[in-house]
This record gives structure tokens, sequence and C-alpha cells, in this order.
């Protein structure tokens, strides 16, 4: 199953109006917004997609609190031998539907609505992140300016969804027995980092088993450009009124560099960048879930200061 990774996220909400601006301010472009919601879309077509909770196209709630926002998880494939593959090997234990677009509908053994589809990424354009590092070949040209405080930065790509489950054991086994995900590291008894076939990104989904049992949507982040993107963009972010919750920093488990933020949307929000690509030679690491094994390092947000000002508080 040629599964790429998830192609957007629909969401249910009470006020449109607060999400739409917050995904916009994200750095998401806005494709077809009317009263009813509309798609925000990263360069490569993956997309966050609102709708009116109320809206009876979705599936029904997941649960009764911020978590219920979250109403589908859409994958990408990339053929449709895959798409028929999955259709047929779901359909042994569960209802699937197929719609008027051809998009496949059914739901995961944890109680996630899933949807299948060929996949909308697109290619594009964008610059590369360059770096001049002593010792290594010139990269940025000379008098090449790295700094630019009116850069464009744009999320590139949906890059993974983050579940809080009831069962992790379980939840895992469903993504990897039935739909050909693989564990490319685990923090123990939390749960595991998958990617599906299609994919070489460290991880495209990652399990967190609650010791409370909740069931819900954590966070989900789309890939910048470098880590610099991530400073820039999350600086923007801050000062345009959205409260940073962790970061930033670099992750161990996945290289990526995070920067996390509340949201309206019931969950947390992510950028992240250069995350680590594996191959099915990788060989799955586990650890004990700590602050040492969560991150690299980590940042606090604070105000600009210039030298020569009252020491920064």
């Amino acid at each position: 199953m040629n599964i790429l990774g998830p192609d957007a996220l629909v969401f249910g909400v009470d006020d449109l109006d607060t999400c739409a601006r917050y995904l916009l301010d994200y750095g998401l472009k806005g494709v077809g917004l009317d009263a009813a919601g509309g798609h925000f879309e990263a360069l490569d077509g993956t997309a966050i997609v609102l709708r009116r909770r109320d809206d009876p196209a979705l599936p029904p709630l997941l649960g009764s609190g911020p978590a219920a926002f979250l109403r589908e998880t859409v994958y990408g494939v990339a053929d449709a031998a895959s798409l028929e593959a999955i259709g047929n090997e779901l359909s042994r234990d569960r209802e699937v539907r197929i719609d008027a677009q051809g998009v496949l509908h059914s739901v995961d053994d944890s109680g996630f609505a899933l949807a299948f589809q060929r996949s909308v990424r697109r290619p594009f354009s964008a610059p590369p992140a360059l770096g001049n590092s002593p010792g290594a070949a010139l990269q940025r040209p000379m008098n090449d300016v790295g700094a630019d405080p009116d850069a464009e930065i744009a999320p590139r790509t949906l890059s993974h969804v983050v579940y809080l489950v009831p069962d992790a054991a379980r939840a895992e086994a469903f993504y990897a027995d039935r739909l050909g995900f693989r564990v490319t590291d685990r923090f123990q008894n939390v749960g595991p980092f998958l990617r599906p076939a299609g994919s070489s990104d460290h991880h495209t989904l990652f399990l967190i088993e609650t010791p409370h049992k909740l069931l819900g949507l954590e966070h989900f982040t789309f890939h910048l450009g470098s880590a610099g993107d991530v400073m820039q963009a999350g600086t923007r972010f801050v000062a345009k009124g959205h409260r940073s919750f962790w970061g930033p920093g670099r992750h161990l488990f996945g290289s990526n560099w995070f920067w996390y933020f509340d949201s309206p949307l019931g969950c947390k929000v992510e950028y992240d960048a250069d995350m680590d690509l594996h191959d099915d030679a990788w060989s799955a690491r586990e650890v004990p879930i700590s602050a040492d094994s969560s991150q690299l390092f980590l940042f606090e947000s604070r105000p600009k200061w210039a030298p020569g000002g009252p020491p920064p508080t």
C-alpha cells in the first residue's frame, strides 16, 4: 500500500472566523473560503479543511471535548492499486464507503475517521536552505545576505499528526498490520513513531497512550524549509498574538526542529523542519520518555533585545 502521508485534516469548529484567521496567520493559503469553511493549503496542496461543527457532511464527533474538533484524517496514496488494496483490507471487518469523488472513508481501531484518496500533492518550487560552514564547500554565494526580515516563509507540506489513544498497542497494530506503516522509534510505555510505505519521513504519525485513556488529536505540524524558517515564522506568529507553548528547540527522535503553539482548533499546532529520513534498513530505537529524550535542546521565546539596553526579562 503506497500511502504517502496525510493530505488533509478536516475540522468541525464553532468559531470559523477565529480558526480561519489562525491558519492564515500560520502561513497557509486560503482556498475556496466561504461561510461554510474552506481549505488552507501548503505549497504542495496538503491542507487543513475547516467546516462548521454542525455540518451534516462531517463524520460523527470523536468524543465530547475539544478533541472532537478533528473529524477526519485524509491520507494521500500514490495510485489506484493502493486505494483498491486499502478498501479490500479494511472492508474485511468494518464499513468502507466510497464517495462520489472516489475518496474512500472508514475508521481506525481507536475510532478516528480516516479517508484515503489519490494524493493531491503537487510539485512546487521553493528555495533550499543554504548555509556556509568552515571547512565545507561554499553554499551561499559571496555577498549574498542570509538574514532577510521580509523573507517569504510558507508551510511546504503537511508533516505529521499525533493522536492521543487509550491503547497504543492496539492502535499501532492497526496501522502496522493493516496499512503497512513501519515503526521508526518508540517511547517506552507511551507509543511509537510510524511512517507509511510511501514516505521516508521519520514519522507522519505518533501515537501517545494517555494515563486517563483520552482520545483525540494532540497536535499537527507542517514542514518549513529550515531551522531559520522555524525561528522566523514562529517569531512572526508570536508577534501576531499567538501564544508559544513549547520551543523553539530540536527533537531527538526525528531530529526535527520544532516550535509549538496553542490554537483554537482543540489541539497544539507546530512548525517543524529538517526531519530525519529513513528507509527499511533503519532499526527502530526504544527509550523511556523524559525531558532529555524528548529534545536535544530547548530555547524559550523572549522579546527582542539590543546591546546597551536593560537586561532582557
